[in-house]
């Protein structure tokens, strides 16, 4: 009998703002939104929700319930966490 896979863990792959942008980026393009809110508190942890939550003004229980599977962030979290992140959402075509 085949052991079972090991737990991936994305955020030991995420070492610069790049990385970061980039991971997120590619959240962004599956277009769900609980995997968007997940890959937003996996960066969050990598920077420290009580860092996060003081620069946010945003409470760490509020962002680990919003930033996970099931959360559901409003728009104004989303750009709060974002900026403390060192990251900014934009915008491009959906035809390229």
């Amino acid at each position: 009998m085949a052991a079972p896979p090991l737990p991936f863990d994305p955020s030991e792959f995420i070492k610069t703002e790049e990385d970061a942008a980039f991971f997120l980026s590619e959240a962004f393009a599956t277009g769900d939104p609980s995997f968007i809110a997940e890959a937003l508190g996996v960066l969050g942890k990598l920077k420290g929700m009580t860092a996060l939550a003081r620069e946010t003004g945003l409470s760490r229980e509020s962002l680990y319930r919003s930033l996970s599977r099931t959360g559901n962030p409003e728009l104004a979290t989303l750009i709060k966490v974002a900026a403390a992140l060192g990251l900014k959402l934009a915008a491009s075509p959906a035809r390229s």
